[in-house]
């Protein structure tokens, strides 16, 4: 398929920056603008600015297995991961506790698949004293049947890898980049012979507008104000915190392998720095806003959008407490120096959404991260590009479609945890309530 010679792309993100990689590479002579809402690049408010994001192959889905795995092969052996921590090999521990049927089957999924990958690598964990064999420096208090360790995983800075796809578009100069925050999309007055309206640009906050002949929606968690993704897709807020540590304590664990529970959501990646970094891959907190029906005169619609610089909701700093007692119990009481809302865009079945909108010709999304987008960062614009030129690979194709609606509250992939439609605004209410009777 041929592209149009002016695409825009909206987002500055990991879904962005890879698009437009790959875009220059391939299509020299196309004129192409990143327009991104925050000032600078890493957006600070971006899910995917952190100072760790777990790289991982520990997919239970082959396809997710097998594309991280030619993704990690970048991150070790080119200049993606060469500098900055933008990639460090320290392994994954993933286990689950007794009892837990769901993270045990994920979990033996996922070690089938990257056996195959990683071998040897890759290395089987029956019990408790297994798991404490390969990372002594968590508790004896580690509530744990098992699961396994991949060596050949780890993690990598965030955002110093969003920072050098920004350098490499910066010295290879064919994209221009622009800011300013997008309210809308723009649509063609006439409807074409398939009844299908085509979008010929964004309309901006202080009442300009951008063109393009192809608009590409890299908005993640701020999709769903621009496009009606009501039950396709839902921005969930997910909760970071860090906190100081002893020079000592960091000897101890900088070594360790990353632990992730998928039964209880909780990962801790090993501290730099003497920072130590907990966080939780969880159902999350759902955060209600009504905004206006694309294309629609007059009806508004319920989504959930991102809050940011929210704080952490009392619930959230007490499931961290309740997860360090278990992991590292003598840390369980240790301040909290910094806490964030990291928010994702999920999806029903955790799949990207990466394709052409079915109403609209010349609109592409590439959105749906669902918390597991960065980790792909070195290859995902060449498949987001193959999707543009209608040349994707028929089984990602297959799965990365637009994703029809679902009722209810979504399932995801299978390794999510905790407590189902937490509201933040309820939580947070319920905190300020805590705390006034704690001052009492």
């Amino acid at each position: 398929m041929t592209l149009p010679p002016k695409i825009l792309i909206v987002g500055g993100g990991v879904f962005g920056l890879s698009t437009a990689l790959s875009l220059s590479r391939r299509h020299p002579n196309s004129q192409i603008t990143v327009l991104e809402a925050s000032p600078t690049i890493p957006n600070p408010h971006g899910s995917s600015v952190d100072a760790s994001r777990i790289v991982r192959a520990d997919y239970s889905h082959p396809l997710y297995a097998k594309l991280a795995n030619e993704a990690i092969e970048l991150w070790r052996n080119t200049e993606w991961g060469a500098q900055e921590d933008r990639f460090v090999q320290n392994g994954l521990l993933l286990v689950y506790p007794d009892g837990n049927t769901n993270g045990k089957e994920y979990a033996a999924k996922s070690y089938d698949n990257v056996k195959v990958m990683e071998g040897n690598n890759v290395e089987l964990l029956t019990s408790k004293e297994e798991v404490l064999r390969v990372a002594p420096a968590y508790g004896e208090e580690l509530n744990v049947a098992g699961g396994y360790v991949n060596w050949g995983s780890g993690w990598s800075d965030a955002e110093a890898g969003v920072r050098y796809a920004k350098k490499l578009l910066d010295q290879e100069g064919k994209v221009v980049f622009q800011h300013g925050d997008v309210q809308s999309l723009i649509y063609a007055d006439q409807v074409t012979d398939d009844s299908q309206r085509k979008v010929t640009g964004v309309r901006l906050a202080d009442g300009t507008s951008v063109t393009a002949d192809l608009v590409v929606l890299a908005t993640g968690a701020w999709t769903a104000k621009l496009v009606d993704l009501r039950g396709r897709a839902i921005s969930t807020g997910q909760t970071v915190a860090f906190l100081r540590i002893s020079d000592e304590e960091q000897r101890r664990l900088e070594h360790m392998p990353t632990i992730l529970n998928f039964a209880t959501g909780f990962f801790i990646i090993p501290p730099r720095k003497n920072l130590l970094k907990i966080a939780r891959h969880a159902y999350g907190y759902i955060n209600p806003k009504q905004v206006p029906v694309p294309m629609a005169e007059g009806p508004s619609m319920e989504v959930s959008l991102p809050e940011p610089g929210a704080p952490v909701p009392l619930e959230g700093e007490e499931a961290f407490r309740s997860a360090l007692r278990q992991l590292l119990p003598s840390l369980a009481d240790r301040p909290f120096v910094q806490t964030r809302i990291c928010w994702y865009t999920d999806t029903p079945e955790g799949h990207f959404i990466i394709t052409y909108h079915p109403d609209h010709p010349n609109l592409f999304l590439a959105t749906g991260g669902s918390g597991h987008g960065y980790k792909f960062l070195p290859v995902l614009g060449d498949k987001i590009v193959d999707a543009l030129e209608g040349k994707l690979e028929p089984e990602l194709r297959d799965i990365w479609q637009w994703p029809a609606a679902v009722e209810g509250e979504f399932e995801g992939d299978g390794s999510r945890s905790g407590e189902k439609g937490l509201r933040l605004m309820d939580e947070l209410a319920k905190t300020k309530k805590a705390q006034r009777k704690g001052v009492l």
